[in-house]
């Protein structure tokens, strides 16, 4: 490849990863954010993300939020989620997998991918119960702090990991770090084992349930959960495993 055209290749691929950081920057931060903001908070310079927002708004795919040079995230990304439901039968399959295990179980049921270098909550269904669990649909999060976490990268070696994972995400709520090398030994073990469990790193009363949904090479396309109370976790450990493994193999096939 001629030098020029490969430089101009490299440029425009290194300015279509800053308008996906840009469009990642304001979904993380669930409210419109000055150009400034967002340079910021991607440790950017300015000038290259206000010359992209403003491409980025002339295409709809980000739109004005005020007068004060707000911006969020636009209608064509609508269109594209609307086309992409069209085409895909994921959304209503996940859907009615939560739901049943949601009534079945009466705990919260959540589906889960890796996003980036984090995790996220991409769907949910609460239970029954008359306290709410605490998560946020669409919150990326440090992968280490969860029990999907072990089975999406399980497949990855130890300096895999170390290259995709933040050096600060293995920091827990608590201030305790996690050993990168444990958290590989444990994503391992998890995946042998096809499930992992443990009880929340977030919220001291609740248990975690994690099974991977897998694509044809036994890699994890994404997790089905459920967070539970720890007594009825203890009580209903099988069965709530049971029942997620058969969830997991429902979806399947949307991922083949």
């Amino acid at each position: 490849m001629d030098k020029r055209v490969e430089e101009t290749v490299n440029r425009r691929a290194r300015g279509l990863d800053r308008a996906f950081d840009i469009l990642d920057a304001l979904r993380e931060a669930g409210r419109p954010l000055r150009p400034n903001e967002i340079a910021a908070a991607m440790g950017a310079p300015r000038s290259t993300i206000y010359e992209i927002v403003a491409a980025l708004v002339k295409l709809d795919v980000l739109e004005a939020a005020d007068t004060e040079g707000r911006v969020f995230l636009g209608r064509r990304l609508f269109l594209y989620g609307q086309a992409y439901g069209d085409h895909s039968d994921l959304p209503s399959r996940v859907s009615m997998v939560l739901d049943r295990l949601a009534a079945e179980t009466q705990e919260t049921a959540q589906f889960c991918l890796l996003d980036g270098n984090k995790y996220t909550v991409a769907m949910m269904r609460e239970g029954s119960r008359p306290f709410r669990i605490s998560s946020s649909v669409g919150e990326r999060t440090p992968i280490p702090w969860t029990a999907s976490g072990r089975l999406l990268l399980g497949h990855l070696s130890e300096d895999e990991i170390r290259a995709l994972v933040p050096a600060e995400d293995f920091q827990l709520p608590s201030g305790e770090w996690l050993l990168p090398e444990e958290f590989a030994r444990q994503a391992r073990k998890a995946v042998a084992d096809g499930h992992f469990t443990f009880d929340s790193i977030v919220d001291s009363y609740t248990h975690c349930f994690a099974v991977p949904i897998t694509r044809p090479d036994g890699t994890a396309a994404a997790t089905l959960c459920l967070v539970a109370p720890k007594a009825d976790a203890l009580r209903n450990h099988a069965d709530y495993l049971a029942k997620l493994a058969l969830a997991a193999v429902a979806l399947e096939p949307s991922f083949a």
